[in-house]
């Protein structure tokens, strides 16, 4: 009897066993099917409201068409103040999702410049990023209630087939808040970083044309543009009065660089002709005749420049008013205000000819740009163009001054106080991109010398883009006097600062050649969501409670109930 209740009593157990392993082996099967479909049918969900760890199709299409190792090396290791904590996670949050789709082809690795054992071996390898032109940034914050400064370098450099591009991650607007600054950093990140790689990939070469024939910008002039501009395109100077119009759809761009003689009508034609077929064009002209050696020397009259393009960009669905523009944000002139010694003692004083455009349209092209160098520039205004979408991209400030023609100029002015009452125009326009199929000067007409009558619209019509700006100089580099050579694009000596022309006439040109989208990927927007400083200090004790208090309330409660089932369970066993 003793052995039956043993066998009777051991067979509940067996079959709990039985149920135990049949529930693990579940259990195990579940999660192989479940990582088995994961590799399969590959997938992110991105839950945030600005969607900023999705990358942008064109982002996408690039990384995963590497053919070669990319290796990005970020030189943003190290312990830092919580805003630059949050740029350096940004950037590996941006690298991460970027390895997502570039695979095995694209590495990355972050480096602290300044965790070299001895201070020589720390200022050898400062000395080393020097020489690849990464400019260091003195960060300074309060650490334990110290004022504590480090040297930071934002940068980050993209190494693929033997070449490398630096890449700079500290970039906005200068003049925006700190906190401000630093979120247009993060927005531009995935496409400063995918356009470096870019660069770096191999690809068919887009070719771009700069005029000549009219006085425009020397090749030493426009050195650092060109020079930019040949790091994605195959750059050429065309002459329209020796080029067919037929060898002109070679181009994909053509760039008109402050011209100072008028365009005959054949020119204009063969310029009508590749614009109206598809062609992009950048306009960078002057509607005003300024002489700056005769202003020097007591004044002068400046008077319209006659260029002959007026009709022609008047068709487009834009007007360049023969205008001056004054503004109280301007940058400066070098001028003599006394004497030091034996010697002229010379001082930059502002000169509101030289307006200072730090106002911009949110479009790609200028989306979280620096400010930019403009120099006796006109204001534009739009005409009825059927079919062309008109957008305005730079502004002038809130303190303008508009000077009909004829305009009196002496440098001598700038030594007075400018009159604020004066200057009661806001935000005049002097950059618009027009986009769309383009009418012809032409159609209904002849050709310029021919008798060959031009349709209403060309067979080969086909939508295109044209950047106006009524600024010439806005492209010409300022030259170095013992070198001859020209300084960065931007740079103005005298404030010893960099403007980001550079950085808009290339935006401009992805914008306009680049048919993946790229340049759309600097839309991107991450919206700012600080937390309110005076209530935050306010409850800082109360937060402090709960978020040490409820943790360790939920883990009693638990424990509690936990054990109460136990019990409930075991007593009733």
């Amino acid at each position: 009897m003793a052995s039956d209740t043993t066998e009777v009593s051991a067979h509940p157990n067996a079959s709990r066993r039985r149920r135990d392993w049949l529930r693990f082996l579940a259990v195990v099967g579940l999660l192989l099917l479940f990582n088995f479909i994961g590799q399969q049918f590959f997938f992110r969900l991105d839950l945030t409201q600005e969607k900023r760890y999705t990358m942008a199709p064109a982002t996408r299409q690039l990384l995963e068409g590497l053919k070669q190792p990319v290796t990005v090396t970020v030189y943003l290791d190290g312990d830092f103040p919580p805003a630059f904590r949050r740029l350096q996670q940004s950037v590996r949050e941006t690298l991460n999702e970027m390895q997502v789709y570039g695979g095995a082809n694209l590495h990355y690795v972050f480096v602290d410049p300044s965790a070299a054992a001895t201070e020589k071996a720390r200022n050898e390898y400062y000395a080393s990023l020097f020489k690849k032109g990464l400019k260091p940034t003195n960060l300074g914050a309060n650490e334990n209630g110290k004022r504590v400064e480090k040297i930071i370098f934002p940068w980050a450099t993209v190494a693929a087939g033997g070449k490398e591009e630096q890449v700079l991650l500290l970039r906005g607007n200068q003049a925006a808040p700190s906190d401000v600054r630093l979120n247009q950093s993060i927005e531009g990140l995935e496409y400063e970083l995918a356009s470096a790689i870019r660069k770096l990939t191999p690809g068919t070469r887009k070719r771009i044309g700069v005029l000549e024939g009219h006085g425009e910008l020397s090749n030493v002039e426009a050195g650092d543009l060109i020079g930019s501009l040949q790091q994605y395109y195959d750059v050429f100077r065309v002459d329209l009065n020796k080029v067919r119009p037929q060898d002109m759809q070679s181009l994909s761009a053509v760039i008109v660089a402050k011209p100072a003689t008028a365009y005959s009508e054949p020119e204009k034609f063969k310029l009508d002709k590749f614009i109206t077929e598809g062609g992009n064009a950048l306009f960078f002209v002057d509607a005003m005749r300024v002489n700056l050696d005769s202003a020097n020397r007591g004044g002068m009259l400046s008077f319209p420049l006659q260029l002959g393009l007026d009709d022609l960009l008047f068709k487009y669905g834009v007007r360049v008013n023969p205008d001056l523009l004054l503004d109280l944000n301007s940058g400066v002139i070098p001028l003599i205000t006394g004497m030091s010694g034996d010697k002229p003692k010379v001082e930059p004083m502002p000169w509101q000819f030289y307006p200072l455009i730090n106002n911009f349209s949110q479009h790609p092209i200028t989306r979280n740009l620096d400010a930019v160098y403009t120099k006796f520039v006109s204001s534009l205004d739009t005409v009825k163009a059927v079919g062309i979408r008109k957008t305005p991209l730079l502004f002038t400030s809130r303190y303008t001054r508009v000077l009909p023609s004829p305009v009196p100029i002496n440098l001598n002015d700038a030594r007075l106080e400018p009159e604020q009452k004066l200057y009661k125009q806001s935000f005049k326009p002097v950059g618009y991109l027009l986009e769309g199929q383009f009418s012809s000067l032409y159609a209904n007409r002849a050709a310029p010398g021919t008798t060959e009558f031009q349709p209403a619209k060309s067979p080969q019509a086909k939508p295109s883009k044209v950047l106006v700006l009524s600024d010439g100089d806005f492209i010409r580099s300022e030259i170095d006097a013992k070198t001859g050579q020209p300084y960065r694009l931007g740079f103005d000596r005298l404030a010893n600062t960099e403007f980001a022309n550079r950085e808009l006439v290339l935006n401009a040109v992805d914008y306009m050649l680049d048919e993946s989208g790229l340049i759309s990927v600097r839309g991107k927007q991450i919206t700012l969501r600080p937390l309110d400083k005076l209530k935050a200090q306010e409850q800082r004790r109360s937060w402090q409670l709960l978020n040490l208090g409820a943790p360790l309330l939920l883990l009693g409660i638990f424990g509690a109930v936990r054990a109460w089932r136990r019990k409930r369970r075991y007593a009733r066993f």
